[in-house]
């Protein structure tokens, strides 16, 4: 049977250093594309996937986040005043309810895996699969699904592990996690392998993973060992691979177009992009 998937990680607790000085005082999921922050177009996705609970991986101390998804009673009573009802629906419309949202200190660096390893005591690890989105990959898809719920529609039918793919420049290989394919239609490539940031003449495909999972409980048994890889970090790619024997891997090419939003250049083409795909 395959497990349900009812809750989502956002591992947000990086420094942003690309961005700096502007995430000197804010996480770069703040920073926004057009009039909304990536972290809350990660969060629209997620609960247009059907997504119910929602679990932030942060860094102490910076609580931009948080306030994001929080009331805001003084602006709120400011707009109120003011007559400006469009915008107070606007701030209304991303407050996560109550027992909604949490929020885990991510205390070490340690990379991805163990990001998703803090979140290990808000899960069912028996009875469900958890997503996990990582807002710097911002994906636009105007006219159809958002990437998780493509991904969720084609986990109700195949199970097991399943990431979103796009094929990347061979000498970009060294920048993702890699699939060793065992077969490809076009749409859902199975794997026998995963290798983490390889040399490109060491890559076995170009295939890469971008910044969206859905995962079964049995990865968090592998992440427990904290065994350190590429960059000396605690790999979610390396995990996974782990389990490749026993659980099905799927890389699945979804419809839209993908922005790396972690560096300079990704972020402005997609500002650009979606000023385009959305203008006022």
């Amino acid at each position: 049977m395959v497990k349900p998937v009812r809750k989502a990680i956002f591992p947000v607790a990086g420094l942003g250093t690309r961005f700096l000085p502007a995430t000197k005082a804010i996480p770069k999921e703040m920073l926004p594309i057009l009039n909304k922050p990536l972290i809350q177009y990660a969060v629209d996705e997620a609960m247009e996937a059907g997504i119910e609970s929602f679990i932030f991986i942060v860094s102490e101390g910076r609580d931009a986040i948080k306030e994001h998804f929080a009331p805001a009673p003084k602006l709120e009573k400011a707009l109120e005043e003011q007559g400006k009802t469009e915008l107070l629906a606007l701030i209304r419309d991303v407050v996560l309810k109550s027992g909604q949202a949490t929020y885990i200190n991510q205390d070490q660096p340690l990379g991805l895996g163990h990001a998703i390893w803090c979140a290990r005591e808000e899960l069912d690890l028996t009875n469900e699969a958890i997503a996990v989105i990582l807002p710097d990959d911002l994906i636009l898809n105007q006219n159809g699904a958002g990437c998780l719920k493509q991904m969720i529609d084609v986990y109700g039918k195949m199970g097991g592990n399943i990431a979103a793919v796009e094929n990347v420049p061979k000498e970009q290989t060294n920048r993702y996690g890699i699939l060793d394919v065992v077969n490809d239609d076009g749409v859902l490539a199975k794997a026998k392998g995963l290798v983490e940031k390889p040399d490109p003449a060491d890559a076995p495909s170009t295939l890469s993973i971008i910044g969206r999972y859905i995962l079964q409980p049995e990865i968090f048994a592998f992440l427990e060992k904290k065994e350190r890889g590429a960059g000396n970090e605690i790999q979610l790619t390396d995990a996974m691979a782990k389990t490749i024997d026993d659980i099905p891997f799927h890389g699945f090419r979804f419809k839209g177009e993908r922005f790396d939003c972690g560096n300079q250049k990704g972020f402005v083409e997609a500002n650009s992009a979606f000023a385009k795909a959305f203008p006022e």
